[in-house]
């Protein structure tokens, strides 16, 4: 399940997505393959170590945390009341197409020639 925040001029608000499902429903595991040089596993394992984790339980954990910063740099964005009043008032007042914009629409997609 997937959370979008905005900023209303009421507080933080928070909008919840339920998420289509893409399958049945089964915690799977697969496999992933990786060649690393040896001073990189090191490092990797020296740190796993200090931590009391296993390789694949620090490279998961990490991996799996920049995933969803990733994800949320996409998504996520707070705004101050002033902020979000601009931001709703661009979206509900969008500018009229220019002569660029009317002629990209005008042209055939790459993928019908």
């Amino acid at each position: 399940m997937a959370q979008n925040h905005f900023r209303s001029s009421g507080g933080l608000e928070t909008a919840t997505l339920v998420a289509k499902k893409r399958g049945p429903a089964v915690d799977a595991k697969g496999n992933i393959n990786l060649r690393i040089e040896s001073q990189t596993r090191q490092l990797i394992d020296d740190a796993a170590a200090i931590l009391g984790k296993t390789r694949t339980e620090f490279m998961i954990e990490t991996a799996r945390r920049q995933a969803i910063d990733v994800l949320l740099d996409q998504r996520l964005f707070v705004l101050d009341s002033g902020q979000y009043d601009a931001f709703v008032h661009a979206l509900d007042n969008p500018p009229a197409p220019g002569p660029k914009l009317r002629s990209l629409l005008r042209r055939t997609p790459a993928w019908r020639t």
